[in-house]
């Protein structure tokens, strides 16, 4: 539909019907230049016919209209389009997933049979993420080294694919939890604030990189972005033998002092997980400790329509000049004037 942006200019409209009640103007004021009113007079005075008696009456007509319409342009107004929804506002949420070699132990299950800990990872967070409408998510996997997979984007199904392709030593063997959580800091922080929050999930301690974890987690903190780690592993490890797959129990190989401190400066939470369930119950548990906001919100396009009124009044103002060229033209006498060196 058709609005104006502001309306009470409108109340401009009967200014000049109002300039009929002025009081005129003094005549013993001084010595000025004065500019005859009537335009022409010396051509009438000469013999020429006077311009139609309706004239006057047009030009007032046309005046008014052309005033009219630089009010409405002057009232802005504008075509606004059908509503149409927005992003739903949530979290900016980065996720730092271990791709070390340690990932590749199969201690964990899945539909009843080992898999490795990156395949169990891949299946629950994926699943997480899919969930999170609303949020913009960031994917960071880290190894020897961090790398960012995925910035920040409201495109979930992305965000997941991309972790469903993730594979052990893509980073490299070891574990930079330190350089990760960095990482996700330099991201997060150029984001609004109150909603950054970092999920880290690791199955070791931290054997790689150039920033400690503790060190890192104080930007984390100074930064404002909570992090909540999840450490894995310590599971049973499926040992190939002749007589099949066999599951021996392995001890944990993650540092847990180290993530529940991390937790503790930046105001998350420390997990642990040791099975598929588990760790599927922490996911759970962060969507409830984070919950994405599910307000929906819409804008409606406009476009502006100042300029046509606007036009239409310049033409108007150029039209009586034009006609009164059109008269003077076919006035008697004119003819031979022209010709008249």
């Amino acid at each position: 539909m058709i609005t104006l942006a502001w309306p009470w200019v409108l109340l401009a409209l009967p200014l000049p019907v109002l300039t009929r009640w002025l009081p005129p103007a003094r005549d013993d004021v001084g010595a000025a230049l004065r500019f005859p009113i009537h335009v022409g007079l010396e051509i009438e005075a000469v013999g020429h016919p006077p311009r139609p008696s309706g004239w006057r009456r047009q030009r007032l007509l046309i005046g008014l209209l052309a005033w009219g319409l630089l009010v409405l342009a002057a009232a802005r107004p504008q075509w606004v389009g059908a509503p149409v929804p927005l992003p739903l506002a949530g979290r900016d949420l980065m996720l730092a997933i271990d791709v070390s070699g340690s990932m590749a132990q199969e201690d964990y299950e899945l539909d009843g049979r080992p898999v490795s800990r990156l395949a169990v990872v891949r299946t629950v967070a994926s699943a997480f993420v899919e969930r999170r409408a609303g949020d913009r998510l960031g994917l960071i996997l880290f190894g020897t080294r961090a790398y960012l997979q995925t910035p920040l984007t409201f495109d979930g199904a992305t965000v997941a694919a991309m972790l469903r392709d993730s594979v052990v030593g893509l980073a490299g063997r070891e574990t930079a939890i330190g350089d990760a959580i960095g990482l996700a800091v330099k991201r997060l922080r150029e984001q609004p604030e109150g909603q950054r929050v970092l999920i880290l999930l690791t199955d070791g301690d931290n054997t790689a990189g150039a920033l400690d974890p503790l060190e890192a987690a104080e930007l984390a903190a100074q930064a404002g972005v909570r992090v909540y780690t999840i450490g894995i592993g310590g599971g049973e490890l499926g040992v190939r033998s002749l007589f099949g797959m066999r599951l021996l129990r392995q001890a944990s190989d993650f540092d847990p002092a180290t993530l529940e401190r991390i937790a503790e400066i930046t105001g998350g939470r420390a997990f642990t997980a040791d099975s598929r369930q588990q760790l599927e119950a922490v996911y759970n548990e962060l969507d409830r400790l984070e919950p994405s906001e599910r307000e929906q919100r819409t804008y409606r396009p406009q476009r502006a329509l100042f300029v046509w009124p606007a036009a239409l009044a310049l033409i108007l103002s150029i039209l009586p000049i034009v006609l009164d060229a059109g008269m003077l033209d076919r006035r008697p006498g004119r003819a031979f004037t022209d010709r008249t060196p």
